[in-house]
Order: structure tokens, then C-alpha cells, then sequence
């Protein structure tokens, strides 16, 4: 056997025959997933240790060993600083240094922790309650609209009532014969001032608020009552019981820009998207129909983009999305019950809720992902849903009859009502903006639960 196995032999030996060995492995292999921690030398009493490390035992193991005067010098000031309480050896006095975070917060990429945003408080009464006497119940009309100008606009039989929210006033705008009555929809004007005013015996008339006096009469649209009316920009948008739908400009002496035809009965649904490039229209025939303005024609009847026959009842209530340009909600009548969801660019049924009872209206919540329906029998009520779930938020009940009209607030928070009970209800469903809370007031003035409004 050479040199080297030899040495390599006997060093195998020695490592086998060492007691230590595997013990020492055992107990280095148990502590390597562990964290050493190493005290800060700085807190140690050195001197104390030593002494009760060896002099104490010195005495008992050494009894007859002489004592100097400097050893007990010592051993003296040893004692005092035992009678300090210092009798650990190891003290770590000193805190762990705080973690040191490798990216600061505001260029980390990983998502920050948002406050859970508080729960919006619904009332489920209505906050102000009118009196609407003579509030004809008729499914197919619009007597109810909410100007730009915080001013409500409401049709009782053949007379229009101004309301004004920021003052609580009423206002008579207009009253019309019997042979010319009674009103059959209204619907502001963009600016909040000029007001259109659709009549039993076809005419379409404009009134300015402010002044209180009659613009112009556009006649030779309808050969009977409009019962549904839009504006889009200076664009008015008549819809009547003949189911043609006719495009007036305001501006000019010859008004009739546009013809759409293709309802076979009444039009009781009329709604532009805020692009002003897509109307939406309801009929009693059941039809719901998106038509496309940049392909109107002033020479013949202009061709719808999408016909839907999905609906099994007059389709009145209808909304456009503000959050998703080419969404539209529309609602279904008696018969029908459902509240369906459009793509209006490729036509697709993105949903349909069965509500169980008559859809009159619907809009959309302008800050949040909500829609709200209001219904006729068995409840009566209104209905708030979460978007896209439809998961009902609330059911707002205090109507006697079926809420055949709603309207909103320019602010979008707060919405009206006005029922077959011949009530106009207020309601705070959407909430109140941070901006827009008032100031809390030491006594508020209270105001009576029921009011005439005229």
C-alpha cells in the first residue's frame, strides 16, 4: 500500500473513531435553518462574569488558598455590583434595528392597501312628498322630466307645473283647451331654460321658462298625440302614436329634418346616447329599435341599424349607460317584466333580469355601477340593482299605484317620482356627493310631509 492510501486510510480512521463527530453534525445539521443572534458585546459585563465563572468556585475547589488585599478590594466592588441586580451574565438591552424596506412605498409596483370605501346609507322613505292631482295614468306618455337648471317639469292633465329645487317654489308655465290637451310628454332643452311640450292633438310646443311665454308651434310632424320626446343638442326628437319619429330642427322655419320609420304602434320610449350618434326607441308594438344618426337621410325614411324583438310587451323605459357609451338598458311592459342589456354597436343581448312586475322607467346612478326601475303592480316600487350583478341593493316602497315616471336630478343624486296615486315623491337612492354635503345646520327648518304642487 503506497504512501498516499495510507494517508488517506488512517485519516478515514481518525474521522471515524472521533466521538464528537457525528454529534456535532448532528446538532450543526438540527440548528441550520435557525438565525444565530449575536449580543451586542457593549451590553456585557465582562469582569462580573469572569468573577462568578472562576472565583466563586475557587473557594470551594481551593479553601486553603491566601487571600491579597487587593484581591478582596475586588472582590468587594464584585459584590456591590451583585446587590445592583446584575445578576445576568448576557444582557441584550439593546433593540433590534428597525426593517429597512428595499423600495420606497411610492415606487414600489405592488398594489397599496385602500381603505374599505363606507357604506352608502339608502333611505327607504322618500324624503319629500308632493301632491299631484289630475297626474294622468297613462303607461305610454313622459309628463315628468328634471331640467339642467335644477327645475322640475311636470304635467297635470292639460296644465304644466314648474318646481324649483333649489327653493321649493311653484310655478305655473302653461295651460292649454281641451281640444289641444291634454299634455302628453315634456323634456327640457339642454340649457335648462326652453321646454318642449308634446300635445294630445299632435302639435309639439316650445316654451321659454324664464320668460314664460310660447316660442314657436312645430306642426305637420304627427297625425296624433307625441307622446315621447328627446333632444339632441338642437335636435328635438318626436315620437308619436302614428310610430313615425321625426327629427325637427329648432333652428330653422322648416324643422322636419329626419324621418325614421319602423314602428308599427305607438312610440312611448325615446332616448339619444351622449355621443348624440345612437337614438334609441320603444314602441307599444313591442320593437326596440337603435338608430344610427351619421346614416339619417332628409329624402326618405332612414333605415334602422339594429331591430330587436327580444321584448315581449310595450317597450317604454329605456337608458343609455354614462359609464359604456354603447350600453342601453330597456324595460318591458306587463307582459314582459324583463329589464334587458344591449351592445347597441353589434346589437348582442348582453342580459336580460326577469323583475317580476311591470318595468315603467329606468336610470342609471351617474357615480356608481347601479341602475334603478321603478315598477307597476303587485309593489309599486322601486328597485335599485348593482351592475352587472343585478343584485338588488333596495326596494324603495311608498307609492300606492305604478311609478310610471322618474326623473333625475342634475346632480344625479337624488330622483323623482310620480305614480298613478297622483303623487310626485323625492327620493335620495344615489346618494350625496362629497362636494355637494351642506353644512349641518343647528336647527333645520322641517319642512311639511305633503305639499300641493299646485
Amino acid at each position: 500500500m503506497d504512501a498516499g492510501s495510507m494517508s488517506s486510510s488512517s485519516i478515514l480512521k481518525s474521522d471515524s473513531r472521533c466521538p464528537l463527530r457525528e454529534p456535532f453534525l448532528q446538532k450543526r445539521n438540527s440548528r441550520e435553518n435557525l438565525d444565530r443572534f449575536i449580543p451586542n458585546r457593549s451590553a456585557m459585563d465582562f469582569d462580573f462574569a469572569h468573577f462568578m465563572l472562576t472565583e466563586g468556585r475557587k473557594g470551594k475547589e481551593n479553601p486553603a488558598m491566601v487571600s491579597s488585599p487587593s484581591r478582596e478590594a475586588y472582590r468587594k466592588q464584585l459584590a456591590e455590583a451583585m446587590n445592583m441586580n446584575r445578576t445576568r451574565i448576557l444582557a441584550f438591552k439593546n433593540k433590534p434595528p428597525a426593517p429597512v424596506e428595499l423600495f420606497p412605498r411610492e415606487f414600489s409596483s405592488l398594489p397599496q392597501d385602500k381603505p374599505a370605501k363606507p357604506r352608502r346609507h339608502i333611505p327607504q322613505t322618500s324624503e319629500r312628498t308632493l301632491d299631484a292631482p289630475d297626474l294622468v295614468d297613462d303607461y305610454y306618455l313622459n309628463l315628468l322630466d328634471w331640467g339642467s337648471c335644477n327645475v322640475l317639469a311636470i304635467a297635470l292633465a292639460n296644465t304644466v307645473y314648474l318646481w324649483d329645487a333649489t327653493n321649493g317654489s311653484t310655478s305655473e308655465l302653461a295651460t292649454f283647451e281641451d281640444e289641444v290637451g291634454p299634455v302628453t310628454s315634456v323634456s327640457w332643452a339642454p340649457d335648462g331654460r326652453h321646454i318642449a311640450i308634446g300635445l294630445d292633438n299632435s302639435e309639439v310646443q316650445l316654451w321659454d321658462s324664464t320668460a314664460n311665454k310660447q316660442l314657436r308651434t312645430l306642426r305637420g310632424c304627427h297625425r296624433s298625440r307625441v307622446g315621447s320626446l328627446a333632444w339632441n343638442n338642437h335636435i328635438l326628437t318626436t315620437g308619436g302614436m302614428d310610430g313615425c319619429i321625426v327629427n325637427n330642427d329648432v333652428r330653422v322655419r322648416s324643422h322636419i329634418v329626419e324621418t325614421y320609420r319602423g314602428h308599427e304602434q305607438e312610440v312611448c320610449g325615446l332616448k339619444w346616447s351622449a355621443s348624440g350618434q345612437q337614438l334609441a326607441s320603444g314602441g307599444n308594438d313591442n320593437l326596440l329599435h337603435i338608430w344610427d344618426r351619421s346614416v339619417a337621410s332628409s329624402n326618405s325614411p332612414t333605415q334602422w341599424l339594429h331591430r330587436l324583438e327580444d321584448h315581449t310587451a310595450a317597450v317604454k323605459a329605456l337608458a343609455w349607460c354614462p359609464f359604456q357609451g354603447n350600453l342601453l338598458a330597456s324595460g318591458g311592459g306587463g307582459g314582459d317584466r324583463c329589464i334587458k342589456f344591449w351592445n347597441t354597436h353589434t346589437g348582442a343581448c348582453l342580459n336580460s333580469v326577469d323583475t317580476g312586475s311591470q318595468v315603467c322607467a329606468l336610470l342609471w346612478n351617474k357615480n356608481e355601477r347601479e341602475l334603478l326601475s321603478s315598477h307597476g303592480f303587485t309593489q309599486n316600487q322601486l328597485t335599485l340593482w348593482k351592475y352587472p350583478s343585478m343584485a338588488k341593493i333596495a326596494e324603495l316602497t311608498g307609492h300606492t299605484s305604478r311609478v310610471l315616471y322618474m326623473a333625475q336630478s342634475p346632480d344625479g343624486c337624488t330622483v323623482a317620482s310620480a305614480a298613478g296615486d297622483e303623487t310626485l315623491r323625492f327620493w335620495n337612492v344615489f346618494g350625496v356627493p362629497e362636494v355637494a354635503k351642506p353644512a349641518p345646520k343647528s336647527n333645520p327648518e322641517p319642512f311639511a310631509h305633503l305639499n300641493r304642487i299646485r
